[in-house]
């Protein structure tokens, strides 16, 4: 069996964090994500999810530094039951997700608007960029380089490398 949750939302409430008896650093929040979808009339809904996820170590501390009400996450992590007893002696429970992997997705700006004084956190949403590939370019432009050693003017050969000769529709790709 596999338990594995991603959400993508807004905090719904400043993260609050704890430190254990253990010294392990404990934060809790909730998240609120939304669907739009149309229902069997045609007519457009929206419908607005709240859930609860704790964080846990420096992961914990690292949210309650940065994130405030209102900052969008994306939460990777696995669903939990939580069971207790409430004041009355009830029986309650509720799911709620253990996080494992947190993103902060807003930007600087974003997360400083309502936050006078700035979070901080000067770092813009995760950007991934591929390192760029020869094949990407045109066969024209490839050119072959042999490398390139570091050797005293004495101790370097002469040497030549051959041209080779191939015409585009010779290359399969």
């Amino acid at each position: 069996m596999f338990n594995k949750v991603i959400l993508i939302g807004n905090l719904t409430r400043d993260v609050e964090l704890r430190y254990l008896p253990s010294g392990q650093a404990l934060a809790k929040c909730g998240i609120a994500t939304n669907r739009r979808f149309k229902d069997s009339s045609g007519m457009q809904k929206d419908e607005t999810m709240f859930i609860d996820f704790t964080v846990w170590g420096r992961s914990a501390e690292i949210a309650n530094q940065y994130l405030r009400k209102g900052s969008k996450v994306l939460i990777e992590g696995r669903l939990t039951l939580e069971q207790w007893t409430d004041q009355n002696g009830q029986k309650r429970s509720k799911h709620s997700i253990t996080v494992e992997n947190l993103k902060m997705l807003d930007r600087r700006s974003d997360s400083e608007q309502g936050h006078q004084g700035g979070t901080g956190y000067d770092q813009a949403a995760p950007t991934y960029n591929q390192p760029q590939s020869t094949y990407a370019q045109p066969a024209a432009q490839q050119q072959y380089q042999a490398p390139v050693q570091q050797q005293t003017p004495a101790q370097q050969p002469v040497q030549e490398l051959p041209t080779i000769d191939i015409d585009e529709d010779d290359i399969p790709f």
